[in-house]
């Protein structure tokens, strides 16, 4: 089931999946296999080939993982999708078919440290560079592209401040530009802000959060919108020229909108081996069927937990979208008006030495690095998320030394605010 008529509650549990023909397993099973069996040579060439869809090796294919990527791109509204090991994976696996030596990403200052360091530092071992913009800037961002960009890269709410996008505005410099917009969709979720309807060419996500939702596994997911013409400008080669890999077959002539999944599978995944296991696909199923009221939940609770700490004299500011007194909050109600997200920042009173003993004296909220997991999670990002930053880098990116980031879970939200109110309280002594 993959009709976009049916309801986002309906495709989050159904999309993707069938009984299993063997046995009639109403559940995805997990495959844990390696290889599959051929039914003859002829067809074990022609999927070698790429003239079949099947299943070979789960380097590159398996049934359990196949459900979870139709399943996520239903749910962004793409034409296919390609999992993998992480978000980090994802990345990269993002960029592969598009960039050659010499080329470069444009990307927002607002992202999360680690992709900031990767796109600093392990990119370059390819020959590839970026250049970071505040994607508030809509002119920078402009100027930023040059005849060797091949992609635009951002966050539609920023890991850690919860800073909002504008999507629309940066996929029509893009566009403009004839280069396709890569948004990380990880802290929203389809289900708070699709992407592909602004604008955007791909999606990315760290599956490893909302989407599992329960901090089980890692994993990540490209989805391709299917809109960008791959062939137009001759920018990118892996997808318009014949590949050598394959006798000269010719990616987007031969796959059309699908060509950039297809070369994901066929090359990325084949020569870069960032496999997602069909383990954690199963757990990652699992956590989508009750995406959107997860979602509600944490969105619900963000918005009580902000405003509380918004008027707490304890603390300086609070960075959520939610909050009628934020900047983006405007913004927020055409990008994610299903709500702003469970992810910000808050500065105490006291700076540095008040957040370390607030972060020490938390109870219920747990000391680790990730987020959107249904517990609610803390951490002082610019010594650990982004420490790799300079504090002009961190305080760019939302991750100043004086705040902690919160990814607020689905607990009771009073018990939440008591657990603050008695942490802050200790801090501020």
């Amino acid at each position: 089931m993959s009709d976009q008529t049916y309801g986002f509650d309906t495709l989050q549990i159904h999309a993707g999946a069938k009984p299993d023909p063997a046995t009639g397993a109403r559940q995805t099973p997990i495959y844990q296999t390696t290889a599959y069996v051929f039914r003859d040579a002829d067809h074990a060439a022609a999927l070698f080939n790429l003239q079949e869809v099947g299943f070979i090796y789960s380097r590159l294919t398996n049934p359990t993982v196949a459900v979870l990527q139709e399943r996520i791109a239903t749910l962004e509204g793409g034409v296919g999708a390609v999992c993998c090991s992480s978000g980090h994976a994802a990345q990269i696996m993002a960029l592969f078919p598009l960039m050659q030596p010499g080329c470069n990403v444009v990307a927002s200052t607002r992202l999360y440290g680690g992709t900031v360091t990767q796109f600093t530092q392990t990119i370059k071992r390819f020959g590839w560079s970026a250049k970071f913009v505040d994607f508030d800037d809509l002119d920078a961002v402009r100027d930023a592209i040059d005849d060797d960009t091949r992609a635009v890269f951002g966050e539609a709410i920023a890991n850690p401040g919860g800073y909002i996008m504008d999507v629309r505005a940066v996929a029509d410099i893009a566009d403009a530009a004839g280069i396709p917009l890569i948004i990380d969709n990880t802290s929203a979720t389809p289900y708070l802000h699709r992407p592909i309807e602004h604008g955007a060419s791909l999606v990315v996500h760290s599956t490893t959060k909302y989407l599992t939702g329960n901090g089980t596994v890692t994993g990540g997911c490209v989805v391709d919108a299917g809109t960008f013409d791959w062939s137009a400008s001759g920018k990118f080669p892996s997808l318009s020229d014949p590949e050598p890999a394959y006798h000269g077959l010719k990616f987007h002539e031969t796959f059309g909108p699908l060509a950039y999944t297809f070369h994901g599978i066929a090359i990325g995944l084949r020569d870069l081996g960032m496999t997602m296991n069909p383990q954690a696909a199963h757990y990652t199923l699992m956590g989508i069927e009750t995406l959107s009221l997860r979602m509600e939940r944490h969105v619900e609770n963000a918005v009580k937990v902000a405003k509380w700490l918004e008027a707490d004299p304890r603390v300086d500011y609070v960075t959520y979208a939610g909050l009628e007194s934020s900047p983006y909050y405007e913004r927020s109600k055409t990008v994610c008006p299903r709500g702003a997200g469970a992810l910000f920042t808050f500065a105490v009173k006291g700076g540095y030495e008040a957040c370390v003993k607030l972060i020490d004296a938390v109870e219920i909220f747990s000391h680790v690095a990730n987020l959107g997991d249904t517990r609610s999670l803390i951490i002082h990002s610019a010594s650990t998320t982004h420490r790799q930053l300079d504090e002009n880098q961190q305080r760019a990116a939302g991750a100043a030394p004086e705040v902690v980031r919160v990814s607020i879970g689905i607990e009771d939200a009073d018990d939440l605010i008591a657990d603050l109110d008695q942490a802050l309280a200790k801090a501020t002594a």
